[in-house]
């Protein structure tokens, strides 16, 4: 997907319809020529609401619409007709959009599911007519209720890729050539630090016609979780991957070192991303002999598996796929247990 088309953040502003009027009417025909009052309810005014769609990737589509307008409820009539709802305004949004008030910074919700549908702004209610304020000293209410006013509010929407993998490093740590190489994928490729500007995503094909999907982050760089080089635009990114997967070159000065400042960055931004399963490879090995990474086996940190790769050379790419598969999967597998013992509590307590 080219750059310009990638759009992961845009501030509309949302007017729900306002509710329609409720009727101040009387019934009047031959048999009651003074009647008492049918008048009918408004209706409701439209929604604004947000639709998960795993076929959309990006909110492009929503770049260039700064307003969106929903319309109002229809006022109520006679003989207790309710007015009808007007009409809804439904936002087709990626899945991974978090929705937040652009004032105050609130998270309303996220979407996750395909098809799941949530009301970011709702319509006014529809005013009551009439005929609900008649009583036994007021038989002629020449009155009703009006309808509640439509909001309009400033909302954010951001995008969180979701992904099952999500490339984790500085700029420049191989991680578009990484992609490329395992996927049909083909971002941007550079030797100039920031060449990749916007998450891309893959497919990686495994064995018996599996597979599973992979995102390439734009590269972080020290003091990222401040905001230094749109650090909190490429970081929110990983919060939706369910495995990290570091990358990290051969021919930096000190692996150790690297690895401990990209988990800085990732526990200074959200503590809970260090909670993820996380691997480590140290990519562009074609550029050293077996004697060079047995001494720089020495480097790594110790509490997370490593692999020694090269993407051009295609040099450990297949064990990489291997661990990354069960990696995803033992996570899956312990997530349900923990949902199994979660619900099996639940039924005890009752």
């Amino acid at each position: 997907m080219a750059e310009q088309n990638f759009v992961d953040y845009v501030k509309i502003c949302c007017r729900s319809g306002a509710g329609g009027p409720g009727s101040v009417h009387f019934l009047r025909d031959r048999k009651n020529p003074k009647g008492g009052p049918d008048g009918g309810d408004g209706g409701r005014g439209g929604h604004i609401i947000l639709h998960g769609n795993r076929n959309v990737w990006t909110l492009l589509a929503l770049k260039y619409r700064k307003h969106v307008i929903a319309q109002p409820g229809v006022p109520g009539s006679d003989n207790n007709k309710t007015g009808a709802d007007g009409e809804d305004v439904i936002l087709e949004v990626p899945l991974g959009t978090v929705a937040k008030d652009a004032e105050t910074g609130e998270v309303h919700f996220e979407i996750t599911k395909h098809g799941e549908t949530r009301i970011l702004v709702p319509g006014g209610r529809g005013g009551q007519g009439n005929t609900h304020f008649k009583s036994p000293t007021n038989q002629t209410p020449r009155y009703a209720q009006p309808g509640e006013p439509g909001r309009e509010e400033w909302k954010i929407l951001e995008l969180k890729v979701l992904a099952d993998v999500g490339l984790v490093g500085f700029p420049n740590a191989g991680k578009s050539t990484l992609l490329s190489v395992m996927t049909a994928a083909k971002p941007k490729i550079a030797s100039y630090p920031f060449t990749t500007l916007v998450p891309n995503l893959g497919i990686v094909q495994y064995r018996d016609m599996r597979s599973f999907v992979m995102a390439d982050i734009p590269g972080i760089i020290e003091k990222a979780h401040e905001g230094k080089g749109l650090g909190h635009r490429f970081l929110r990114h990983i919060e939706r991957n369910a495995t990290l997967l570091f990358l990290i070159p051969c021919d930096t000065d000190n692996i150790r070192k690297e690895y401990d400042i990209l988990l800085h960055e990732l526990r200074m931004y959200n503590e809970e991303l260090l909670d993820k399963p996380r691997l480590l490879a140290i990519t562009k090995c074609d550029l050293i002999d077996d004697e060079l990474m047995q001494l720089l086996r020495a480097e790594l940190p110790e509490d997370v598996p490593a692999l020694f790769i090269s993407a051009v050379a295609q040099q450990g790419i297949p064990e990489l796929k291997d661990l990354l598969w069960e990696t995803i999967h033992s996570q899956a597998a312990a997530e349900d247990e923990e949902r199994g013992h979660k619900g099996a509590a639940f039924e005890e307590e009752e």
